[in-house]
């Protein structure tokens, strides 16, 4: 979770959608040297999911995070640290939630896919949760993102039990997606129950899966040469993963044009990939209500 305050501009937690903005990237919430949280806080953790049973740092930490922040920040403001923010900034403040798709992949793991389906309410209600937290707790405005397509990962690609009927046209396991899909149903009927319940409140639903499965089944049109393959990895063609030797471990290799790839480790996007990724969240397109980040900074 992440949380932008508009009065400095807005920024997303990510290098290239930061850079497509103009401005600085958020702060870690636990950075320990010299915190600078102007224009916005991080809560994120890697691997972090909407439950306890993966990362220490799961979603409800997140928000006692940011409860914790939410009250000592305007008290040490008030005391002359500027590099913290008052009341008004939490006011005007955007809250990012971007989460969910550790939850569906870490029980893909030990579950059936109808196991995996039936949990998806619990995930969502995580999601109500933080929601209702961070609004009764003075936010307003939110911008949600559901989960992309986590069929299309080379990670699950070189992992899964599979056959080849588990494959869709673009080469993604079928079942991992469309237990996205069901997620992100679910997702945007939470977006819709909460808008008239959260009075004065702007929510955005960004539909993530559209943005990046159509960046995978079009690759060569946004000028990418590899899909599905990690640059940075280990085992050549089809998927360059291996769980033994992932990047950064010893005896992995790394492509030598990363900006012809659309998967850097198997898991995340490269730098290029993900500016393709920003430019389609800013345009708006993908969004409901079709709200441009202006609509904040104006009002």
């Amino acid at each position: 979770m992440d949380q932008v305050h508009k009065q400095h501009e807005v920024s997303f937690f990510q290098i290239c959608r930061g850079e497509s903005l103009n401005t600085s990237y958020l702060t870690p919430y636990l950075e320990p040297m010299d915190p600078d949280f102007r224009n916005g806080v991080n809560f994120a953790f890697s691997g972090a999911a909407t439950q306890p049973r993966y990362k220490p740092f799961s979603l409800d930490v997140q928000i006692l995070q940011f409860l914790r922040f939410r009250a000592r920040s305007p008290e040490l403001f008030s005391k002359g640290y500027k590099d913290f923010v008052d009341e008004d900034a939490f006011k005007d403040a955007i809250h990012i939630i971007d989460i969910g798709q550790n939850d569906l992949a870490g029980s893909f793991e030990y579950l059936s896919y109808e196991q995996v389906i039936k949990n998806i309410s619990s995930f969502i209600k995580e999601i109500n949760y933080a929601m209702q937290n961070i609004y009764q707790h003075g936010g307003r405005n939110f911008w949600i993102h559901n989960t992309g397509p986590l069929g299309c990962l080379p990670q699950k690609l070189a992992t899964f039990d599979k056959k080849g009927s588990d494959f869709d046209q673009h080469g993604c396991l079928k079942a991992l997606n469309d237990a996205a899909k069901q997620f992100n149903d679910q997702l945007r009927l939470l977006c819709e129950e909460l808008r008239p319940e959260l009075k004065n409140s702007t929510i955005v639903y960004v539909d993530m899966f559209s943005i990046k499965y159509d960046l995978i089944a079009n690759a060569t049109t946004y000028g990418f040469e590899s899909s599905l393959m990690a640059c940075c990895g280990y085992g050549g063609q089809p998927y360059n993963y291996n769980p033994n030797i992932t990047c950064s471990r010893a005896g992995y290799n790394v492509c030598e044009k990363g900006s012809k790839y659309i998967s850097w480790d198997g898991v995340h996007y490269t730098e290029a990939a993900n500016a393709v990724v920003a430019s389609k969240i800013l345009s708006t397109n993908y969004s409901t209500p079709q709200i441009k980040f202006d609509y904040f900074c104006n009002n």
